[in-house]
């Protein structure tokens, strides 16, 4: 798939991009946020619908591994070996983080749904090592938390025009993180929109508000948090505030337009209160200019020292080496017999999370049918205690050895490696099988666990997966009978 988008997307630079640098030039197919500057130009093999979809698709893709990053980054973070004097401060900053990578899951599944009311195809995948793709801001990569790395993120949401003496220290930095110049992502929403402002380019008719019924809606997904209100206390760390989660509904060219100026604004506006720090660009920079102060030898305690890019490879001790551009990527096998099991459990969970709302834009309707849970309810449900346990698993790995032969190494982390597959069968009789698969798989991995281990029979999150598996059985099993089914 992306080799196959990449090939459509080299195929109008020459004529285009002549200045630019390669990998820049790739994402400048997107077009700048300054539209008025180039028009879209409609790449061979497509029309414009087709494109459209084809944009969305990436910025996807895009939203989805930012997500990821952040996360890995965020979870790294705090430890023993943080200074006493500075844990408050790094739970902060872990805090922040872990919100904007919320809100990148609110501009996901927002794009589904502009997907979704063009009567496309959904796209729940996303960039994986040790491949890469030069349209992306960057080579995707799990690292954990350093100046470095957080520069990379700081100039991936930057604004246009954003040339101050910091930017160039930070860019210098971002740089070093990943070996390239990085790309902005904002680019990518403004070529959509000027796609999406042209009646020509995309007629009135080609938006379905009859599909409003099975899109995400901030009801549903935006539980806990304060629509339109960043400002209140997150609660669990004094001085942070709540993330704000952005899900739009899209039924016409005016909606689908303010998904997408309110999903650009979020993450690179500058022209807000300096004290609000509402986008992305400037908390990741507020974090950056804080960290910057501190002695080198501090900064590095920031984060645990977990391994990059750690994976759950059947050929152990082998390290995968892919040179992407000027930066090579490097894999990190997790060795540690029980550790990997804890990893194979972390991206089972995720690859969970991800069929969940895939099959959730499958179903229409209310989540309960009279305080009954409907199949639409219980996959939101399971979709929020997805996100659960990635993060608890996700406390575990970053503590758990990554090399069977060094104990007292590195540490391994989350994998986050993508499933095999993510297409749904079509009859939802078999999307439902496919759920207790899942279901299954888990219940094995934990049998697995607990022979390896049988004091994780004592463990309290291994007692509780374990019943909450159960109680997800009976329900698949209940709806499988045709009791609860909906086709």
């Amino acid at each position: 798939m992306r080799s196959r988008v990449h090939r459509h997307m080299a195929s109008v630079l020459p004529e285009l991009f002549d200045d630019e640098p390669a990998a820049m030039a790739c994402l400048s197919v997107a077009g700048p946020l300054d539209a008025e500057e180039k028009e879209p130009v409609l790449p061979p093999e497509f029309n414009w619908r087709d494109y459209t979809t084809m944009l969305l698709h990436v910025a996807a893709e895009i939203e989805h591994s930012l997500m990821v990053q952040y996360l890995f980054a965020a979870y790294s973070m705090g430890g023993p070996q943080v200074p006493e004097g500075l844990r408050d401060k790094v739970r902060g900053w872990q805090e922040v983080i872990l919100g904007i990578a919320k809100e990148e899951m609110g501009h996901l599944v927002t794009v589904q749904n502009l997907l979704t009311s063009l009567g496309a195809p959904i796209n729940l995948d996303r960039e994986d090592y040790p491949w890469g793709s030069d349209f992306y801001p960057f080579p995707f990569t799990l690292r954990r938390l350093t100046r470095e790395s957080l520069a990379a993120y700081v100039v991936a949401e930057s604004p246009a025009k954003w040339t101050d003496d910091i930017a160039e220290r930070v860019k210098k930095d971002a740089e070093v993180a990943v070996g390239q110049e990085v790309n902005r992502v904002g680019e990518l929403y403004g070529r959509i929109d000027k796609i999406l402002s042209n009646r020509e380019h995309i007629p009135d008719e080609l938006f379905h508000a009859e599909t409003l019924p099975y899109q995400a809606s901030w009801d549903e997904w935006g539980r806990g948090y304060t629509r339109g209100e960043r400002g209140q206390e997150a609660g669990n760390v004094p001085d942070v505030k709540s993330p704000e989660l952005l899900v739009f509904g899209v039924f016409s060219r005016d909606s689908a337009r303010k998904a997408l100026h309110e999903v650009g604004e979020q993450g690179e506006a500058v022209d807000v209160d300096e004290q609000a720090e509402t986008s992305h660009f400037k908390r990741f920079l507020g974090i950056y200019l804080e960290l910057e102060k501190l002695p080198r030898a501090e900064q590095d305690k920031v984060s645990r020292p977990i391994a990059e890019n750690p994976v759950t490879a059947h050929r152990l001790n082998e390290s995968v080496m892919v040179q992407l551009g000027a930066k090579t990527v490097t894999t990190s096998p997790i060795t540690d017999p029980f550790t990997a099991l804890w990893g194979h459990l972390f991206n089972l969970r995720y690859r969970m999370l991800l069929t969940d709302i895939s099959h959730a834009f499958r179903l229409s309707g209310p989540l309960d049918n009279g305080g009954v849970l409907t199949g639409r309810g219980a996959l939101v449900h399971r979709a929020f205690a997805e996100m659960y346990n990635l993060r608890a698993l996700a406390g575990r790995l970053v503590e758990l050895p990554l090399d069977k032969d060094h104990p007292d190494g590195p540490r391994a982390g989350p994998p986050f490696e993508m499933p095999y597959s993510l297409e749904l069968p079509d009859r939802d009789h078999d999307r439902w099988l496919l759920q207790r698969d899942l279901v299954q798989a888990s219940r094995l991995l934990t049998d697995q666990l607990l022979e390896t281990n049988p004091d994780c029979a004592r463990d309290p999150y291994v007692v509780a997966l374990r019943e909450s598996d159960r109680r997800a059985l009976e329900q698949i099993e209940h709806i499988l009978s045709r009791k609860g089914c909906t086709g």
